[in-house]
């Protein structure tokens, strides 16, 4: 293909079927929505299914259900939905069954619950967070390879912005490595035999095959995760060789961010930007390892302080720093507000830098 002007919805939707999705699920919920109409009129194209659930709990089962019989399969909300889904989530993750997770949230309020989560068990999904559109093009179709490489839900967060920002995306076809078989899936194939697949997440298995029992599969299942937050942390870092002050950011923010830095830099500031494409796993060694010849240590993000969580186990002299963000959201409740904007960032961060001083 060739770079085309595509709103957001269009470029995940597109980069989703370059992936091999054929399957997606969802009820409709702003900023979502865009998403799950983009799918309805696009999967049935290639010979995909999408399905207008009742309710997300029905969405993320059905999700579950396909992506259990091997084929590549999506699902979504916004973050109250996702709260629904969040026991089948979990019990996807146990039971080791792949499929991806879009958060399009109405703000940067649902850190934690990516990233934490709220189901059952020692459970974990990658969570990758993209800054603009063309990420969130490329994180879709690296997603669904990452689910399928590590049999887990992953999820990508994304939000308004991306959702309904228009920029050139070129969307092809990317080849991330080769993949294990999904000789797991439940396709049928053994029906009879006495010794058909089951997938469960206490890996019970049937009466001759009892499989790992809870014990096993969910020991398993954490030294796995363990393996992919070793592998799977990605980083994107700004002008931080010679900085003095440090902007923590993720998601969309990163572009304001980089903005002001650029604005600041101008005007003689060492300042530079750290954001964490993989919310989990949080790139913890890069930026202790970034902050540690900085002065100050700037965390900016729209909501009451999630990803500072994370900084501040990551950043080894914790009176470093500084949360320059904030709650803000507009009047309706389904945007940011007035703090997402180069002005009071700017604002903010040159307070922060001359209170230190």
């Amino acid at each position: 293909m060739v770079a085309q002007l595509l709103q957001g919805a269009d470029a995940i939707t597109e980069a989703a079927l370059a992936a091999g999705c054929r399957f997606f699920a969802g009820y409709p919920m702003l900023p979502f929505t865009d998403l799950l109409e983009r799918m309805s009129r696009r999967l049935p194209q290639v010979g995909g299914v999408c399905m207008n659930a009742a309710s997300e709990i029905e969405a993320v089962n059905m999700t579950l259900g396909a992506a259990a019989a091997g084929a590549r399969a999506g699902t979504g909300s916004t973050g109250q939905g996702v709260a629904l889904m969040q026991e089948a989530v979990a019990e996807a993750a146990q039971a080791e069954i792949p499929f991806v997770l879009f958060t399009m949230a109405r703000g940067q309020q649902d850190y934690f619950q990516c990233t934490r989560g709220g189901g059952w068990g020692d459970y974990r999904t990658i969570t990758l967070a993209p800054r603009d559109v063309v990420e969130a093009a490329e994180h879709t179709q690296l997603a669904f390879h990452l689910a399928d490489l590590y049999r887990s839900p992953t999820i990508l967060y994304g939000d308004y912005l991306i959702a309904d920002t228009n920029m050139s995306v070129d969307v092809v076809a990317r080849d991330y490595g080769p993949l294990p078989p999904k000789d797991w899936a439940v396709d049928g194939s053994r029906g009879g035999t006495g010794r058909s697949r089951v997938i469960w997440s206490w890996d019970m298995g049937k009466v001759n095959n009892r499989g790992l029992q809870p014990d096993g599969q969910w020991r398993k299942v954490a030294a796995k995760f363990e393996d992919m937050a070793a592998a799977e942390t990605r980083y994107d870092s700004y002008l931080t060789d010679d900085a003095e002050y440090i902007v923590c950011s993720w998601g969309t923010s990163g572009a304001f961010i980089d903005y002001v830095v650029d604005e600041l830099r101008a005007d003689g500031v060492r300042i530079g930007s750290f954001r964490p494409i993989t919310l989990w796993p949080f790139p913890e060694k890069a930026l202790e390892e970034i902050s540690d010849h900085a002065r100050r240590v700037l965390v900016y993000e729209v909501n009451a302080g999630q990803m500072l969580e994370d900084v501040r186990l990551s950043v080894t002299d914790r009176s470093k720093i500084r949360f320059i963000g904030g709650v803000s959201v507009d009047y309706s409740g389904m945007r940011q507000g007035d703090l997402l904007d180069v002005a009071p960032i700017r604002d903010r961060v040159r307070q922060a830098i001359e209170e230190g001083d």
